[in-house]
């Protein structure tokens, strides 16, 4: 690589030009091109003479998601939880006898009178901890997956990165999972709504990870 303003050559990684200080950005790359015709010193025989050539420099564009697809890719994601989940509730509340405790329940009187049995409570507090487990395990394996997303998000072409764009690691991943918590008790879904008003389109729990949620 060489620079463009005074052809010094630029040491691979460099970020400026150590002759001139012209910045790398401007540099131009120098390939093999090729022509023909030139005698070869040795032999007369024809040989491919290298001329340089200007390769052009790209620029990519980040596109940060905003809220609203953020919130339908939210919306696919229940859907597919309470799909997953919703045979292993049921499940548990056979195998807790759930459906003879409630209908052995008397008709005529209050519950909060007679009180709910201990089994009840029981149940509802595993209901808690496998909708808690379940969803940062679904949540932060797959944004830390090769995906980088979960379904939602890949369906709808987003993924979820770090600053320098590279995959979450799992840490990272469930920090952000539960950093929702915060968004999530600030008033009126601000900590939420935000994403939608922010430079890089980040809510409270994506700057607490230091994560970005980008299209492509």
């Amino acid at each position: 690589m060489y620079c463009s303003k005074c052809g010094s050559a630029i040491a691979a990684g460099g970020t400026f030009c150590s002759n001139c200080g012209q910045p790398i950005a401007a540099a131009v790359v120098q390939v093999p091109a090729f022509t023909s015709g030139v005698a070869s010193p040795v032999g007369g025989f024809p040989v491919q003479a290298v001329a340089a050539e200007v390769v052009p420099s790209y620029r990519f564009t980040v596109v940060y998601a905003g809220f609203w697809l953020r919130f339908v890719a939210h919306m696919i994601d229940t859907v597919i939880l309470g799909i997953c989940l919703g045979p292993v509730i049921i499940g548990l509340a056979l195998a807790m006898g759930i459906g003879t405790v409630l209908s052995g329940l008397p008709r005529n009187r209050d519950v909060f009178e007679t009180g709910f049995p201990p089994v009840f409570f029981g149940f509802i507090s595993l209901i808690a901890l496998i909708g808690l487990c379940g969803g940062w395990l679904y949540f932060a394996l797959l944004e830390s997956s090769h995906w980088q997303a979960t379904a939602g998000k890949k369906a709808l072409g987003l993924k979820v990165t770090d600053y320098a764009g590279a995959r979450n690691s799992f840490a990272r991943a469930s920090g952000r999972h539960f950093a929702k918590i915060i968004s999530g008790m600030i008033p009126l879904g601000i900590g939420y709504i935000i994403a939608g008003f922010t430079e890089k389109k980040q809510a409270i729990h994506d700057m607490l990870a230091s994560c970005l949620v980008v299209r492509g």
